[in-house]
């Protein structure tokens, strides 16, 4: 805690580490949230009716 926070740097980029990871988190968790199927309730139809 008494240390700077390791920072990365590419071209005209800088950002910190942990605020990368936390960015790389969110974007998987918003791709695993469109992908996972929203539950939903189960339908009873009533047309299979014997004759």
């Amino acid at each position: 805690m008494n240390s700077p926070a390791p920072f990365l740097h590419v071209g005209f980029i800088l950002i910190s580490l942990s605020n990368l990871f936390l960015i790389v988190f969110m974007l998987v968790l918003f791709a695993v949230a469109l992908i996972a199927p929203f539950p939903h309730r189960i339908r009873h139809d009533r047309s299979d009716r014997r004759d």
